[in-house]
């Protein structure tokens, strides 16, 4: 037999995914992939009730049904003051996964190098790689995940075409401020290349910190490339509507890629979202209420049990350091935890290029009850940490 694909022998399966099939193999509760278990809005889920007896049921315009792209325009402008043509400025994928898929593949050659913050969000290079691009990693440095300009500036001496940039961050819960962004740009500008964000966590940010759209610094309109999705906004991971806005150039060559890919994102559901996308303010300030609330109540009851935390600044996620624990191999700890302290994390290296093994990744978009009986399990770990005997280590 003739070997198979060399750009693809590196791979493993997502470790988020499987640390979900290891919370459900254990009942531990699942604060490892990052879905939440409440209801979308009511409003949406009644509207698609509506759209199950009456359609659409067949294919929806490749790049996305006119009407779910023109509330896409007028919400994105609402927020970020910039306008989009629905027509030409915007493709709906199957969910922000696809998105950054068919954006890398719009502007990324074979051979070509790709910027990577780290920590970041494990497809992002898995991507990169599946365009055939090289990835070049750059460090956010804890506790506060600055980066060093000079450091993302060799990136592009050396030849990086683009920046993948989350911001929010995934998994550190990192907000850019504008300074940071603004030196982004101007390293990007100067070396004439692209940045390609991933905005999931846009309106999920806390006090005192806000979201700056690099689309809107000057001289960036062009460069930038908007991966997001409806997922994390509306409570909605299931329905996998995502969607990239970028200059029609750009647009032109994501649609070409999204139609052989996928064809096209779910037609009723797109049709059901609608409703979400037109909104008014109020949904979004409740919105930030919510997770600022379930911050609050799970990071604040970690520190209670004296954790130490990395505070978010937006998402939804939380890093726990164990490296009190000793804690060499943080995939099997996380593995450990799951089945015998019942709650479910991811660990830190999956997605850091440096030799990270002292964090675990915990995400908060859950009931109250569900976070509490967390806390509860997560109490005798505490007590192992405070009393120096660590089953861990006598496994």
């Amino acid at each position: 037999m003739k070997s198979l694909s060399n750009r693809t022998a590196s791979f493993t399966d997502s470790v988020i995914r499987r640390m979900t099939r290891i919370a459900n193999q254990y009942d531990a509760v699942n604060l490892s992939q990052g879905f939440p278990d409440f209801a979308p809005p009511k409003a949406i889920t009644d509207r698609l009730a509506q759209v199950a007896a009456e359609g659409p049921h067949q294919y929806a315009i490749t790049w996305g049904a006119q009407n779910f792209r023109e509330a896409l325009a007028r919400k994105h402008q609402h927020f970020s003051g910039m306008k989009v043509n629905p027509n030409e400025e915007i493709v709906v994928t199957c969910g922000s996964t696809e998105a950054m898929m068919a954006a890398m593949m719009a502007i990324v050659n074979p051979g070509d190098k790709v910027a990577i913050f780290s920590p970041f969000y494990e497809n992002y290079g898995a991507d990169t790689i599946l365009s055939g691009a090289e990835p070049i990693y750059i460090p956010l440095v804890p506790p506060d995940f600055k980066f060093d300009g000079d450091a993302l500036e060799e990136a592009f001496r050396q030849g990086a075409k683009a920046l993948i940039l989350c911001n929010p961050s995934n998994p550190c819960g990192k907000v850019f401020s504008l300074e940071e962004m603004t030196l982004i740009a101007d390293i990007v500008k100067k070396y004439d290349g692209y940045v390609i964000t991933d905005e999931v966590y846009e309106h999920i940010i806390y006090e005192p910190y806000r979201h700056v759209y690099m689309a809107t610094l000057p001289g960036m309109r062009e460069r930038t490339i908007i991966c997001n999705s409806l997922s994390k906004t509306y409570s909605i991971t299931g329905w996998r509507l995502g969607y990239v806005i970028a200059s029609p150039a750009i647009i032109d060559r994501v649609k070409k890629v999204h139609d052989f890919l996928t064809v096209g994102a779910a037609a009723p559901l797109m049709e059901a979202a609608v409703t979400g996308l037109n909104f008014g303010d109020e949904y979004y300030q409740e919105l930030q209420a919510h997770y600022t609330h379930m911050k609050n109540l799970f990071a604040g009851g970690l520190q209670q049990l004296g954790f130490r935390i990395t505070e978010p600044q937006g998402a939804y996620y939380v890093l726990l350091d164990v490296s009190e624990f000793g804690v060499q191999d943080d995939y099997a700890f996380a593995a450990w935890m799951a089945e015998k302290v019942g709650v479910a994390a991811v660990p830190g290296s999956s997605f850091f290029r440096e030799p990270v093994h002292h964090l675990v990744r915990f995400h908060f978009a859950k009931e109250d009850a569900t976070l509490n009986e967390a806390l509860n399990r997560l109490e005798s770990l505490s007590r192992q940490a405070k009393s120096g005997n660590h089953a861990w280590q006598k496994r």
